[in-house]
């Protein structure tokens, strides 16, 4: 298993839940049931499940399916492994979920209760021998979770790739389609780059040539071309064009990206889901989830009855092959009080309704407190279920690699704490213990209330005399003052 750094954990977690927000953000929209207006695709629910605002569909229940034995540290190519897929496939269809593609309807409801490898991939093979037409997008739109276990392993991600696309669509097209996009997510977290061609070595020559061409025509677009979209080629074509032909800013955080490109995915139209989740697995993977914003992930949620924090975590198991520090995601309580000499509790000097503390707030949380913003970890328990939480992946640390998605981050935070004051919370944000992160967040809050940078940094130093925001974060709200100006 790799070794990997924070910002390459982060792009994991991102491959997971860029596939969950791209998926439910499209689902409104898909087959032209709802027009996207002028401010962009919202979480807005409905579509043809009738789904609640931020709540996946099948794109994201069958990548949990796969996630979830993934997260166990199993190599999805062995015969338990993908058993264990597939029944989990299986729970999922006798859930009655309102949304399942033909393809995948036919082979779940032939291999009965308690299938194995062996006789899914078997009923898979018969339909395609039978029919010819298994080449839907229904492998492909499920396929980010696969590289988590191979990030050092390319070419056990490209038999993993293979045979978890062959439970349901055997067309050799599907399968080919999930090795390109599983290596390129693979790429995408490593090196944070996108490239998507890297694939193509590792297929035969006529496969390689026949996918040279369609990327071609991804690239020379536009991404409106590829409508319909419920064929595998086409998906991947319309994903990878709605990505290559959206912008990077110029002006503001490049991360930003990974939002344009999922509003230019559900602009083409058809299979908006799923070509979103397609693509936001992508792109989730090349910016991370930190660059996901808050109210997206404050919203999403679906089967089997998680939220996109927890599809997070499940993330961060895979990729690290198991726990990381103080155990995380795994332990109900983090011990930081090595780190806190004395509890700090106080109220933001330009807005009593939120305060400004370490952890250890959060033992005993004053009832008046309904929202958490965390910027550290938090063990599963450790913030109060009565309070909201919202947590922020923000590392103590001046260089711009191990928080790539600095600026994003320090500004939707503060946002996000607008959000929730606007809605009626009274919100606490903490960190360890008050010295960077927090300070750095409370800052920001008081550029977007219209305070000077001067000021608002010093009256919240003020307020926190044992703060001391690192550099980085320093120079990043430089930045954020001049944005806002």
């Amino acid at each position: 298993m790799a070794t990997l750094t924070p910002a390459q954990l982060d792009r994991a977690c991102g491959a997971v839940l860029g596939t969950a927000v791209g998926d439910a953000l499209g689902a409104p929209y898909e087959f032209g049931l709802a027009r996207v207006g002028p401010e962009g695709p919202q979480m807005i629910g409905g579509g043809l499940g009738d789904f609640a605002p931020g709540e996946w569909t099948d794109d994201t229940s069958m990548a949990w399916a796969i996630l979830d034995v993934a997260a166990s540290g199993a190599d999805l190519r062995t015969e338990e492994a993908l058993t264990r897929t597939a029944r989990n496939f299986r729970q999922w269809y006798e859930s009655h979920p309102p949304d399942i593609g033909n393809q995948t309807r036919a082979v779940l409801n032939a291999v009965g209760a308690e299938p194995s490898s062996a006789t899914m991939t078997a009923t898979s093979f018969d339909l395609h021998a039978r029919t010819g037409h298994t080449g839907g997008n229904g492998s492909l739109m499920r396929t980010a979770p696969v590289a988590l276990g191979y990030l050092d392993d390319p070419a056990g991600l490209v038999e993993a790739a293979r045979k978890v696309s062959v439970l349901t669509h055997y067309d050799p097209r599907a399968q080919e389609a999930c090795v390109i996009w599983s290596l390129a997510i693979r790429h995408a977290i490593l090196h944070g780059e996108l490239e998507v061609r890297s694939g193509l070595e590792v297929l035969d020559a006529e496969a390689a040539a026949y996918w040279t061409a369609r990327l071609d025509e991804a690239e020379a677009g536009p991404p409106s071309r590829f409508r319909p979209n419920g064929w595998v080629v086409t998906a991947l074509q319309a994903a990878w064009a709605a990505i290559v032909h959206t912008p990077i800013p110029g002006d503001g955080p490049e991360c930003l990206h990974l939002q344009e490109a999922l509003a230019t995915a559900i602009g083409i139209g058809d299979d908006t889901d799923t070509v979103a989740a397609i693509a936001g697995g992508l792109v989730g993977a090349r910016y991370g989830a930190s660059a996901i914003p808050a109210k997206w992930r404050r919203l999403s949620h679906g089967y089997p009855g998680l939220r996109g924090e927890q599809l997070v975590e499940l993330a961060h198991l895979a990729a690290n092959g198991g726990p990381g520090a103080y155990g995380w995601p795994l332990t109900d309580h983090i011990d930081y009080s090595g780190y806190v000499s004395s509890p700090v509790l106080v109220a933001h000097p330009h807005d009593d309704g939120v305060w400004l503390g370490d952890v250890s707030a959060l033992d005993d949380l004053p009832e008046p407190i309904t929202a958490v913003v965390s910027l550290c970890l938090v063990g599963r328990d450790q913030v109060p279920q009565r309070a909201e939480s919202v947590v922020y992946r923000l590392i103590d640390q001046p260089s711009l690699a191990l928080n790539p998605n600095l600026d994003f981050v320090l500004a939707d935070a503060a946002q996000t704490v607008a959000a929730l004051r606007a809605e009626g919370h009274e919100v606490l944000v903490h960190c360890v213990a008050t010295q960077s992160r927090t300070p750095a967040v409370a800052i920001a809050y008081s550029l977007l209330r219209g305070v000077g940078l001067d000021e608002a940094r010093d009256a919240v130093l003020g307020a926190l005399p044992e703060a001391r925001p690192n550099q980085g974060f320093l120079a990043a709200l430089g930045r954020l003052s001049d944005d806002l100006r």
